[in-house]
């Protein structure tokens, strides 16, 4: 359908090298977009172009900061100058430290929330101007769960997060009068590189502790897959998602919606 296609349209993922970021950056350039990914090293920035050439996308990759403004400034700007003017944005870029809250340092705390919350709105920043002169646009956050639930080990990630969710509903009261739409998306637990260790199967055959503790709490049934984000992301960048503003989209395979089973 006309109103799901992004030709013509220029996409930014922070954080796009691998992963959910590059499962995102695929799926935007399937749908028509020219995505440019960014990432932190060259190194990564290499291994991304690569990545999404195996798939046979051309991309446009660069490396910055997402934490330094005038870094992200200089990044937004040759993206305009080489590729043109951002039309989708994916605040992807994301990290996590999972230690108990009486024995983080604040310089960790602090670590977590530039890199998940500062960063978004530095990124947001350095984009809207240009949507605003183009007419439109649409930028997308990537929330958490942890944006409405709190879980042991994760204060700063819960706090960035749910931060993010406040930001994006504040873009949206802020900016939508120049038509553009800023939405969150919370992904469910995913099944990545990071997260196989949690679903190995144990000697005796049965599974992982904590792979047993999600596929209880997942009416589902299993854990999702960075593909189960591309169709709402690409909803969210497109034409369709034009009325849809300030909205948190949790794809979680319905934990949020569940109890769980009676022990």
């Amino acid at each position: 359908m006309n109103m799901f296609d992004l030709t013509g349209k220029v996409a930014l993922v922070t954080g796009g090298a691998h992963s959910i970021g590059f499962a995102l950056g695929v799926g935007l350039a399937k749908a028509g977009a020219t995505v440019c990914f960014n990432c932190s090293s060259e190194g990564s920035r290499e291994r991304g172009v690569k990545a999404y050439a195996d798939a046979g996308i051309q991309v446009h990759g660069y490396v910055a900061d997402v934490t330094d403004e005038e870094a992200v400034k200089a990044m937004v700007a040759k993206i305009e100058e080489e590729v043109g003017v951002i039309d989708i944005l994916v605040n992807n870029a994301g990290v996590i430290k999972r230690i108990p809250m009486t024995d983080m340092s604040v310089e960790d705390f602090s670590k977590v929330i530039d890199v998940d919350l500062i960063a978004p709105f530095i990124v947001s920043k350095a984009v809207i101007p240009g949507m605003i002169k183009k007419g439109h646009g649409k930028i997308i956050n990537i929330c958490s769960m942890m944006s409405e639930l709190g879980r042991e080990t994760v204060s700063a990630y819960a706090a960035a997060k749910g931060g993010l969710k406040m930001l994006t509903k504040n873009i949206c009261s802020e900016y939508g009068e120049a038509n553009i739409q800023c939405n969150g998306i919370g992904p469910g637990y995913i099944a990545t590189q990071q997260t196989a260790p949690l679903r190995e199967r144990q000697a005796d055959g049965s599974r992982h502790p904590f792979d047993q503790f999600i596929i209880s709490k997942t009416p589902a049934g299993r854990w999702g897959t960075t593909e189960d984000l591309v169709g709402p992301t690409v909803f969210l960048a497109s034409d369709a998602s034009n009325f849809v503003n300030g909205h948190i989209l949790y794809v979680d395979g319905g934990i949020l919606a569940y109890i769980g089973k009676q022990p």
